[in-house]
């Protein structure tokens, strides 16, 4: 089982990474999320995952460790597969990703191209033990819990945002500063949506 593969990179899209190392060059699926973190280097080191089929060895790459235990709980899901789950972590981060399958955000997920309600569903029921007990920092939790946070969510919701484009914003803000007031985070909301 290959861990990770260290080298050039010889070719980079939105979806795939060549790198090559030792004279050859490994085709490594890529998500958007580790695209972005590839986007401008020379040099990389991938994290792998294997999927070894009858008809098919495909290597899926991460830029770093937690996107790739994401990925390995996601194709632990009946109905999941490797393409599902890197969709999945193209569309939202694994930051997103942990929240909204912890907070059985149905819409979230459902929001994914190829991911329908029961889908969402099994995702949720299936991880979301596994994820509550991962968050040992409780760094979503106290964001979840953040009674400010959710003052200024309705509030934003009302005056006419999406929510997930909302929550996006607040999930940030209130990492960066977490004793803001209502009226403060609403300011700062406002600026980025």
């Amino acid at each position: 089982m290959i861990d990770y593969i260290k080298g050039s990179i010889t070719q980079i899209t939105p979806t795939f990474v060549t790198i090559e190392t030792s004279g050859i060059g490994y085709f490594i699926n890529i998500s958007l999320t580790t695209y972005s973190s590839l986007e401008n280097k020379n040099e990389a080191k991938i994290l792998v995952h294997e999927v070894i089929r009858e008809d098919a060895h495909q290597l899926y790459g991460f830029y770093d460790k937690r996107e790739r235990d994401i990925f390995r709980h996601l194709i632990s899901v009946t109905g999941v597969g490797a393409n599902t789950a890197r969709m999945m972590l193209s569309s939202l981060n694994p930051s997103e990703i942990e929240q909204a399958i912890i907070g059985s955000d149905i819409n979230i997920l459902k929001s994914i191209k190829g991911i329908g309600l029961k889908t969402a569903q099994r995702i949720i029921v299936d991880l979301k033990e596994k994820f509550g007990k991962q968050v040992a920092s409780g760094e979503i939790f106290n964001i979840s819990d953040n009674t400010n946070r959710e003052e200024a969510l309705s509030a934003l919701v009302m005056l006419g945002f999406a929510k997930s484009a909302v929550l996006k914003v607040l999930d940030k803000i209130v990492r960066e500063e977490k004793n803001l007031t209502v009226e403060e985070i609403i300011k700062r909301a406002l600026k980025n949506l």
